[in-house]
């Protein structure tokens, strides 16, 4: 009777944790205003003039490659918008220097390097265009 139920109380909490997880993965948080300069980050040469996305990924992130394709469609649609991404497998001290702890992780910069948002997981399609609105409004059309 306790090894019953003690697994339901695993079972419990393992649930809660899933939930909870599933709640907030993908969701925008605001950035804290740190800037990065061009080159600060690996293979960040220069920053887009409307909004720049680094995607941090690994070697074995699952999401990553569909995170990645989304977010390159994002970035051709919308003008002034690109996508970097940087691979933090071999580079755990910047990951934690940057305090990401799940792959992949999205922040969104500003043009002047500014981190105005970040998102943990991959990012939800309505969150994200509201951050890329505030940075580079899209155009109304008047049908």
């Amino acid at each position: 009777m306790l090894a019953l139920g003690i697994t339901g109380a695993v079972v419990a909490v393992a649930a809660g944790l899933g939930a909870l997880w599933r709640v907030t993965s993908g969701r925008r948080r605001r950035g804290d205003g740190e800037r990065f300069a061009p080159g600060e980050l690996p293979g960040l040469d220069d920053l887009a003039p409307g909004a720049t996305l680094v995607q941090f990924s690994t070697e074995l992130c699952a999401i990553c490659p569909a995170t990645r394709r989304y977010l390159e469609q994002v970035a051709a649609e919308r003008g002034g918008v690109r996508h970097h991404e940087i691979d933090l497998t071999h580079n755990p001290q910047l990951a934690q220097r940057l305090r990401i702890l799940q792959t992949p992780t999205v922040f969104v910069l500003d043009p002047a390097g500014r981190l105005t948002a970040r998102f943990g997981g991959a990012p939800r399609r309505a969150e994200l265009a509201d951050a890329l609105d505030q940075l580079v409004p899209q155009p109304e059309w008047n049908l």
